[in-house]
């Protein structure tokens, strides 16, 4: 797993949907729902007549810290909730790759936030791992 500045990635030897359901299993089990789910390459499509590779965004979100958070943030929605996204790069590789949610966090001056994000830094990453 890479770490990026705002993110994690992985490459997965699984196809597209393997990957996504793999995904969305290890979501839950650390207490994860997929609120959203945007299919970018039909929504492109459908909006642009283009083709595009599979790529998924999943807006995943635990409810219990995300009540946590906008107890201590009320304007915290703005960066909730946490993007996932699972897609076939140019290489017909698979790759997923999560937000890290104390990067996204550091906009705010909120030291409440920070420990939040530190306990969903520690699930995303295992998600990720896990897949």
């Amino acid at each position: 797993m890479k770490k990026t500045n705002y993110g994690f990635v992985r490459h997965v030897e699984l196809s597209f949907n393997e990957a996504l359901e793999k995904v969305i299993a290890e979501l839950q089990k650390e207490g994860f729902g997929v609120l959203t789910e945007i299919d970018v390459k039909a929504t492109l499509r459908k909006k642009l007549d283009v083709d595009f590779t599979e790529y998924r965004i999943l807006g995943a979100c635990n409810p219990t810290f995300a009540h946590q958070a906008l107890l201590a943030e009320e304007q915290i929605g703005l960066l909730l909730p946490c993007n996932v996204i699972v897609y076939v790069n140019s290489n017909q590789e698979t790759v997923i790759a999560a937000i890290n949610p104390a990067a996204s966090m550091q906009a705010v001056d909120n030291p409440q936030l920070m420990e939040i994000a530190s306990v969903i830094e520690e699930k995303i990453i295992r998600v990720i791992g896990n897949v």
